[in-house]
């Protein structure tokens, strides 16, 4: 992706199954947890470089002994420095007992958004108490649409809560209901005459996670994969019923263990992909302190609308069906490509933006072979008798023409400060490789993941190409245009940012139809006390007047400098492609503004309002 966008987050989590000295007598360490926890947040750090959190669980301790452990950073290499810091007090521990060795480890990283990276902000974070089955620590990949809602909850359970963030706010509503099923469990044992100590047993053993997860989870709106452990040792992963975010899991008698992505549990614990089970939309893994693993269904599914950025952009491309998607979206749009060039390939580049695109680069270079392996079957075909091994090896000698044009330069300091040196800078991120582009003779064909904003594009990414002297630039996105914000987990909420937005803006305003931009915001703004159940997305009808090919058009007319000299077009993806190509991951609100729960429409509405309005900030 030429620009960057925040995605959150990233979950591990790992319960050891067996005594502790079977693992030390089969693979020689005491660490073995560990190891692998490590692998696995360091093979998801594409999902989180703001924070990395660290949480060891340890299991039937006495009273009076340290059980539970943490170990956060948000530094600029959180995962090094958290593990250096815990293998350093692991060495420098002078009991018996070194911290991190518990058989419960739950690992997390994780983006910040809006500033928010303050280490208070990185998880897993707590909610301790002196019993064990009160305790509740929280890590997970989520983003709540209703956190409005969700406080006034806590306020009518008599809770004082101290932030208004959505993971405090969802910590504390699941530590409402923890407390309310433990205290009833302590009253039903208290009558049947046992005493305070057996109690606690009983309560640890019998707890009801189902029931605290359905009580809990009632009223949230959102996309998560929520996992939790209880201090007692009780463990849990927690889906939302659209299955927007993931969640994967394998067992066997060993171990049980959960992760944000199918292809980082293959490899780390050298698995087959069919091992591994994806937490159903709706359901929670549960593994009881006994170590009985099970799913069970929390909230009735709804129709399943798994995020499609994670195929096009998020997820490691290491997946067997992400790999086979990312190489469709390439395939699918190439028709649309040959007829920009007018099926001139013999003067033609093809390449890509490094690195996420370059899947997708595969699949256009698959389709625009098959194209010419049809071509010169029939220019054979129509040689007849006239084919001459000359005119044969003319025709097989065609195929496209494949450079590594754009390479991405490390991130630039931003030490400089005034904004024409910074812009200056930007436009630097990027470098090119000199001679591979016929001058003036050839189009540029450059495939990117998507174009969210534009920015890079227009400071960098065109400028630098155009250095080559194509007779045209053609930037092919291999998603959709992306129209509404996100609201589920990825940083994508001002909508005033979207380079789609912008561009339809200004074709009202071309066309003398900025009226509708005033009909839009007060639509919205007359919904805006109503229930988020109750919402439209008017913002729809901002795109209404005019098609995505003149949305595309004035796109490239936005993201093109005035010192280009080369034609600059624009290629997006087609919704309808796009589901060819990821048919089980339909999530396209960012793109389609079909939101698949009431609150996204409560953001968009919000979002629409605060562009309107000249407002900044999170709509929700």
């Amino acid at each position: 992706m030429s620009e960057s966008i925040k995605h959150e987050c990233g979950i591990a989590l790992i319960r050891l199954l067996k005594p502790k000295e079977f693992y030390i007598k089969k693979y020689g360490t005491n660490k073995y947890a560990l190891h692998k926890l490590y692998l696995l947040m360091e093979k998801q750090h594409n999902r989180g470089q703001d924070g990395a959190g660290v949480v060891s669980l340890k299991l039937n301790l006495e009273a009076g002994e340290k059980y539970i452990f943490r170990e956060r950073s948000n530094k600029s290499l959180p995962i090094k420095e958290v593990f250096d810091n815990i293998y350093l007090r692991n060495n420098n521990n002078d009991t018996e007992i070194e911290p991190f060795l518990g058989e419960v480890m739950l690992g997390h990283l994780r983006y910040g958004t809006f500033g928010k990276n303050n280490i208070e902000s990185v998880h897993p974070v707590m909610r301790q108490n002196n019993w064990r089955s009160r305790t509740l620590v929280l890590a997970g990949n989520f983003n709540m649409t209703n956190v409005d809602e969700l406080f006034e909850n806590l306020k009518k359970y008599g809770q004082h809560p101290i932030d208004y963030s959505d993971t405090v706010t969802v910590l504390e509503n699941l530590g409402h209901f923890l407390d309310q099923e433990n205290q009833g469990l302590f009253e039903l044992y208290k009558l049947r005459g046992h005493s305070h100590k057996d109690i606690t047993n009983l309560i640890e053993e019998n707890i009801d996670i189902e029931n605290i997860l359905r009580s809990s989870s009632k009223y949230w709106d959102g996309g998560y994969a929520m996992a939790g452990v209880i201090g007692h040792g009780d463990a849990f992963v927690l889906r939302d019923p659209s299955g927007i975010r993931p969640a994967f899991f394998y067992h066997d008698d060993e171990v049980a263990v959960v992760a944000s992505e199918r292809p980082v549990i293959q490899t780390v614990f050298n698995v087959t992909s069919d091992k591994i089970h994806e937490v159903e939309p709706g359901h929670a893994l549960i593994i009881k302190k006994s170590g009985t693993v099970y799913q069970t269904k929390i909230k009735e599914q709804l129709e399943k609308k798994s995020c499609s950025f994670e195929r096009i952009y998020f997820s490691r491309g290491t997946d067997k069906d992400i790999y086979n998607e990312r190489k469709k979206l390439g395939e699918l749009i190439t028709p649309e490509v040959l007829k920009i060039i007018n099926n001139d390939i013999k003067n033609s580049v093809f390449s890509f933006i490094p690195n996420t695109a370059e899947t997708a680069f595969y699949g256009m270079i698959k389709a625009v072979e098959t194209y010419l392996n049809d071509l010169k079957k029939n220019q054979i075909l129509e040689l007849g008798n006239n084919l001459t091994p000359e005119k044969l090896s003319e025709i097989l000698a065609m195929r496209p023409k494949v450079e590594k044009i754009a390479v991405k330069d490390v991130k630039l300091r931003t030490f400089i400060t005034h904004d024409e040196d910074r812009n200056d800078m930007v436009e630097h991120v990027y470098d090119i490789t000199y001679g591979t582009v016929n001058r003036k003779n050839d189009n540029l064909v450059i495939i990117d993941d998507s174009i969210v904003r534009g920015t890079t594009l227009r400071q960098s990414v065109i400028k630098i190409l155009d250095r080559l002297e194509p007779k045209s630039i053609i930037i092919v996105s291999s998603s959709p245009q992306i129209r509404y914000p996100d609201c589920y987990g990825i940083d994508m909420a001002n909508l005033g940012d979207f380079i789609a937005f912008k561009a339809t803006i200004e074709l009202l305003k071309d066309t003398n139809k900025q009226s509708v931009i005033e009909e839009v915001y007060k639509k919205s703004k007359a919904q805006e006390k109503l229930p988020k159940e109750e919402i439209t997305n008017f913002v729809k009808e901002i795109y209404k007047p005019f098609s995505p090919q003149q949305i595309s058009d004035k796109i490239a007319q936005l993201v093109t400098d005035k010192s280009v000299k080369a034609e600059v077009k624009i290629v997006y993806q087609t919704i309808e492609n796009l589901h060819k190509a990821c048919p089980e991951n339909t999530g396209d609100w960012y793109f389609t503004g079909d939101y698949p729960t009431p609150g996204g429409n409560k953001v968009v509405n919000k979002a629409f309002i605060n562009y309107y309005e000249g407002k900044k900030g999170r709509a929700y």
